[in-house]
């Protein structure tokens, strides 16, 4: 039994949208920079390098975002599990959006040599470490306001957030990809990087109005809090933590192949059009809108964890249909990949995700606990994906059959830890106990 008090007025709302539009902005920021990994960086801050490289090169400055993650996550969480869940996210905020504007003002390396690389990784490192807290607790001011019954549907709003944060980024990169090449180069692929200070200003104007998350309110009234989050997560929840792990990786994994690492692999091995590729991301993103709340939804109806297992099985069917779809180079065909590997595959792994993870841990831990969970795999999966599919690619001497296996053992093994989750949540949400109210005087 469930025994947080009920949301109050349209709280609950208030919360769940501005989880989902602050992590809308974030997210443009993130895959701002994976998209310009892909087309752009490699010409920019590496052209000593063999194309190959300087792809590669490219890619593992993009992986530096991954690799911090974690860390965010350890940090962002001891504060949220003991300061609070609304501060921790308007500083993420912050943390994401500045250095993306600086991204943005880099000189390259034909200014200033190795020294531009140097601080596009500064200025990743800064961007995973904002990410590595950021999705916890955007996470958990949606479920934790939600009431009974509609925790899956409103957790899976802020991960409805990367769709939107997607499709901008991907209509930022193709507007300036349209430019001449010397002009996209020079200047051109600066203007989305330093167009975020505008979304910047609008998501710290939504949050800032967000109230504290009533669990949150919960714990102070209880006592309930921690010393040490970190510690508490590691010594009573490694089956939790494991599993969480377990199942994310593949979800990751699979995101970032088949969006970050199909973008230069269509693009530079299969000869598609970028402006094909960026487009077909859209159409994918735009599905993946109305199927992530759905699948949130269906989650409340029939359980969270057998949504997401149905999402891991779609790994394992999807992933040589992926390439194929890619290899046949047609418009409609292509566009049908990014729409079934984001819109139905991705969409039924994130939607219920939110709901999901958080029921995984008590209150007291939750925000440092699905933030390690999440982000170790992340640094994991989504850090070494492309990285890890180029070098499967060159072992099969550019058949993807490897990059498919890889994927399909990894759904396997999500869906193994999926399946040993608690399928509710086990651990109820603490009350939020009445203030005595202040004496009347006559």
């Amino acid at each position: 039994m469930n025994t947080q008090a009920p949301a109050t007025g349209r709280s609950h709302i208030t919360a769940g949208l501005a989880s989902m539009m602050g992590t809308t902005i974030e997210w443009y920021d993130f895959f701002l920079y994976g998209t310009a990994a892909a087309l752009i960086f490699n010409k920019i801050f590496f052209p000593a390098f063999d194309p190959v490289v300087g792809t590669m090169a490219a890619f593992a400055t993009y992986s530096v975002g991954f690799f911090a993650r974690p860390l965010g996550g350890i940090v962002f969480g001891h504060f949220g599990d003991k300061v609070g869940r609304k501060s921790m996210l308007l500083i993420t905020l912050l943390l994401m959006g500045v250095p993306t504007i600086l991204i943005g003002l880099i000189p390259s390396y034909d200014q200033i040599g190795y020294w531009a690389a140097v601080l596009l990784v500064a200025m990743r490192f800064l961007q995973g470490i904002a990410v590595g807290g950021e999705w916890g607790g955007a996470v958990l001011m949606a479920v934790e306001h939600a009431p009974a019954g509609q925790k899956g549907f409103f957790g899976s709003l802020p991960q409805v957030g990367v769709a939107p944060g997607l499709i901008l980024s991907s209509l930022a990169m193709g507007a300036v990809a349209k430019l001449p090449e010397a002009d996209m180069l020079s200047w051109g692929w600066r203007i989305p990087f330093l167009a975020s200070v505008l979304l910047l200003a609008v998501g710290w104007f939504i949050r800032v109005k967000v109230a504290e998350s009533p669990d949150f309110k919960g714990m102070e009234d209880t006592g309930r809090k921690v010393k040490l989050p970190v510690a508490e997560v590691l010594k009573k929840y490694p089956r939790e933590t494991l599993t969480v792990i377990g199942a994310r990786l593949a979800e990751v994994t699979w995101f970032y192949t088949t969006v970050t690492f199909a973008l230069a692999y269509a693009t530079g091995t299969l000869g598609i059009a970028r402006s094909v590729m960026l487009d077909a991301t859209i159409w994918g993103a735009t599905a993946a809108l109305v199927s992530m709340p759905l699948a949130g939804w269906l989650g409340d109806r029939i359980g969270h964890k057998w949504v997401f297992m149905l999402g891991t099985l779609g790994i394992v069917a999807c992933a040589p249909l992926f390439f194929h779809f890619l290899h046949l180079r047609e418009t409609f065909w292509v566009n049908a990949a990014l729409v079934v590997s984001i819109g139905l595959v991705y969409a039924l792994l994130y939607g219920p995700e939110g709901s999901l993870f958080s029921g995984q841990f008590p209150p007291e831990v939750r925000y440092t606990g699905i933030s390690l969970a999440v982000q170790v795999s992340g640094a994991i999966g989504g850090g070494l994906a492309p990285i890890v599919a180029i070098w499967l690619l060159s072992k099969g001497n550019g058949d993807p059959r490897y990059v498919v296996w890889y994927l399909s053992l990894l759904g396997a093994v999500a869906c193994f830890s999926a399946w040993k989750m608690h399928g509710d949540a086990k651990f109820n949400t603490l009350p939020v106990v009445p203030r005595a109210p202040k004496a009347s005087h006559p």
